[in-house]
């Protein structure tokens, strides 16, 4: 496996319609982890179940028309498995595929909500992932965890931090838990490529805030330190529509 691109698609029905399958075709992804599916499989028709070249997994939220990950995948996981807590499992936030090499997380964080309405929530899902990322690592395992964060982690990655000190996706807490995430040994792989500002996975719909790149950068790929060394990139493909997220892409060898 060399290529695994992360899409927050914002609903895999709305963005099939929107070209995501001549897209996935042209980008030559060995695995393509999306999520906020928000779709049952019953809803989906055969040529997004069975794209040619891809076997896709699928787990979906109990509710309908809400959250919920998936992947296409070339090469068939070992296993695949869930998170294994079902406050979390029930909103289908999680899919963990074992490959050889590396054990890929797709993750769908909770959005903490206006006034932090989820926060606890939120929190106690950023631990639960902390902890399974830890077991795996401890198991002998490298790990790949990639996805929607739905979290803003330093001042560079949002256009108006100061602004949004109070908001979902910045608070104190979210951005405390991803600093303890990375001091527990691993890392932010974009980051070992670009420091440079400006750079954003996320707009929202308002406000033209796309076109004037007023955004923040939520979506991401991280890894156990012990695998750093075989990330040959960590890409943000900007240029990609189809959502109010676009893809993230990481090169390993």
């Amino acid at each position: 496996m060399k290529t695994v691109i992360s899409w927050n698609v914002n609903g895999i029905r709305a963005v099939q319609g929107k070209g995501f399958l001549d897209w996935l075709a042209a980008g030559g992804a060995d695995v393509c982890c999306v999520q906020e599916t928000k779709a049952q499989r019953d809803q989906l028709d055969e040529a997004l179940l069975a794209p040619e070249g891809y076997r896709t997994i699928w787990h979906s939220a109990e509710r309908k028309g809400y959250s919920g990950v998936a992947a296409f995948v070339r090469e068939e996981p070992l296993s695949v498995d869930i998170l294994g807590c079902p406050e979390f499992d029930v909103e289908g936030r999680t899919m963990i595929l074992e490959y050889p090499d590396v054990t890929i997380l797709n993750c769908y964080f909770p959005n903490s909500q206006e006034g932090g309405a989820r926060l606890a929530y939120k929190v106690a899902f950023c631990d639960a992932i902390l902890d399974k990322c830890q077991e795996l690592v401890g198991k002998g395992r490298h790990i790949l965890l990639c996805g929607d964060y739905n979290i803003a982690h330093q001042p560079i990655d949002l256009a108006n931090p100061k602004q949004n000190e109070k908001n979902a996706g910045y608070l104190p807490e979210e951005r405390a838990w991803m600093t303890k995430f990375l001091g527990a040994g691993f890392v932010d792989t974009f980051r070992q490529f670009c420091a440079e500002p400006n750079q954003y996975t996320w707009w929202s719909y308002r406000f033209r805030a796309r076109e004037k790149n007023v955004g923040w950068r939520i979506d991401y790929h991280c890894v156990d330190q012990g695998f750093a060394s075989a990330v040959r990139s960590s890409r943000i493909l900007a240029d990609v529509m189809g959502s109010d997220h676009c893809p993230v892409v990481i090169e390993l060898g």
